[in-house]
């Protein structure tokens, strides 16, 4: 997972959801993708793990929007956002378990 050269910033409105206390992890998946599904686990079970964490998962077909915005060009896509909804990491491809919480760890 790497770092983002300007401060990008969602907010719960365009999420369609609350933000995590703490911090927030976004997922971009589309209806037929298998690494989707993993990644869906994965980020379910460090939100269910680490209090405060929220797990959003976006469609990206039907948020084309946001897609743009965030400038997701695959999926599975992960945004890591603060408690202020500042994306602090993102990674495409599936995430591994411990890049997660390492990602969690800056961002909160």
């Amino acid at each position: 997972m790497h770092g983002q050269d300007q401060e990008m910033r969602l907010r719960a409105a365009e999420l369609g959801t609350a933000l995590g206390e703490r911090a927030t992890l976004v997922q971009f998946s589309t209806a037929f993708c298998a690494p989707c599904r993993a990644t869906r686990r994965v980020l379910a079970d460090v939100a269910a793990l680490v209090p405060g964490v929220a797990h959003v998962e976006i469609d990206a077909e039907a948020h084309l929007d946001l897609v743009r915005r965030t400038e997701v060009a695959r999926t599975p896509t992960v945004l890591v956002l603060d408690a202020e909804g500042r994306v602090v990491r993102r990674a495409a491809g599936q995430p591994r378990r411990a890049d997660v919480i390492a990602a969690l760890g800056e961002a909160m």
